[in-house]
């Protein structure tokens, strides 16, 4: 996989979870986790750089609150642009597999 998917990827797992809610760095791992049943795991090498990035393209924006444990955590939530270039991701990503599942299936 290129680098650009690999991290087409990321941007469409995180954008996916904050559709869902803000949420901070730890807590996103673990939804991605437990959304793949323990498939995905999203190491903090790979994720707060694609956090730091997407809040550059103002695709997200954070804010400093308490999280549950009463810490203070950088708490992320989409934006408009977000919305829509997770809209963007989405399509792309069931455009390519559609295309790969088409290929499974030819006999």
């Amino acid at each position: 996989m290129s680098r650009e998917t690999l991290q087409g990827t990321l941007d469409l797992l995180i954008l996916k979870t904050l559709a869902r809610g803000s949420a901070h760095g730890y807590g996103m791992t673990c939804a991605i986790l437990n959304a793949t049943q323990n498939q995905l795991r999203v190491e903090e090498g790979s994720l707060y750089p694609a956090l730091r990035r997407l809040e550059s393209a103002a695709l997200i924006k954070a804010q400093w609150k308490a999280s549950e444990n009463n810490r203070r955590a950088r708490y992320y939530e989409l934006t408009r642009a977000g919305r829509k270039r997770l809209q963007q991701l989405e399509d792309e990503w069931r455009n390519r597999t559609a295309v790969i599942e088409g290929f499974l299936a030819y006999e």
